[in-house]
């Protein structure tokens, strides 16, 4: 087989891949709302994928905030605008920084953890079990995951912007002798509802790609115990590209509404 073909081939495959992908997001939209409502496992997924990717947030969080305010210091401080550093930290994180890696963090966390754990049920045929049982495995297993991750995604945004934003600040307090309280005036005062929005709804379009193509490369799972691995690597291979474009589409149309 030629270069050509394969590129065809390949270029075909992810066409199919696509149109796969969205007749699963359209069940998801069809199955949301039909009874039973799945809460109390929403809850459960809620805890899962939120208080333990917690400490893992935070920790990124802390360092980005350190590393970006350590690196950008000795530029500003070249050309005598040390003072901007909270309003420059502040919304560089708050509008790109924040989100993307949150979201790029959680894909390769909840992410391959969906893909891992519905993939393992679809192999040893406990999907089968309940499809049999009289249950919808997809409202109990997918709605609910899928859900969850849309839901929870924000809250671990803003949780690891305000721990990037302290980062920076013991930054400037050690190197600049800067307070709290003037550093985080300068923070809010920078920041504007424009800044906050569109960042904001973005974060639950980042949440629904990471749950959605979680959930669709388990619920789909095959090759035997084989699949389960390739599953978890392929949903976060696939998530991390659709986040960057989604963000991309988000910063396209943010422009488009400033502009106007």
């Amino acid at each position: 087989m030629d270069t050509f073909s394969k590129i065809r081939e390949l270029f075909k495959a992810f066409l199919l891949e696509i149109g796969e992908l969205s007749y699963f997001a359209g069940r998801f939209f069809q199955e949301t709302f039909k009874r039973p409502m799945e809460f109390k496992e929403f809850l459960r997924q809620c805890f899962n994928m939120g208080n333990r990717s917690l400490l893992l947030v935070a920790v990124t969080g802390f360092i980005i905030g350190l590393v970006f305010t350590l690196q950008s210091r000795p530029t500003l401080q070249e050309f005598g605008a040390v003072s901007w550093m909270p309003s420059m930290v502040s919304i560089s994180l708050i509008r790109e920084i924040g989100p993307i890696i949150t979201a790029l963090i959680c894909a390769g966390r909840i992410g391959s953890g969906i893909g891992a754990e519905l993939g393992s049920m679809r192999v040893t045929e406990q999907i089968d079990a309940m499809e049999v049982s009289g249950t919808n495995p997809f409202k109990y297993l997918v709605v609910t995951r899928v859900l969850a991750t849309t839901f929870m995604l924000p809250v671990l945004v803003f949780f690891g912007d305000a721990i990037a934003i302290f980062g920076s600040f013991l930054v400037e307090n050690i190197k600049g002798n800067v307070s709290f309280l003037l550093y985080y005036n300068k923070v809010f005062d920078a920041l504007e509802f424009g800044d906050l929005i569109p960042a904001t709804i973005k974060t639950f379009f980042f949440g629904f790609a990471i749950g959605l193509v979680g959930c669709f490369k388990g619920y789909n799972c095959k090759k035997g115990t084989a699949g389960v691995g390739l599953a978890a690597n392929s949903a976060v291979v696939f998530t991390s590209m659709l986040l960057f474009i989604i963000d991309f589409i988000a910063v396209f149309v943010t422009d488009i509404f400033y502009d106007l």
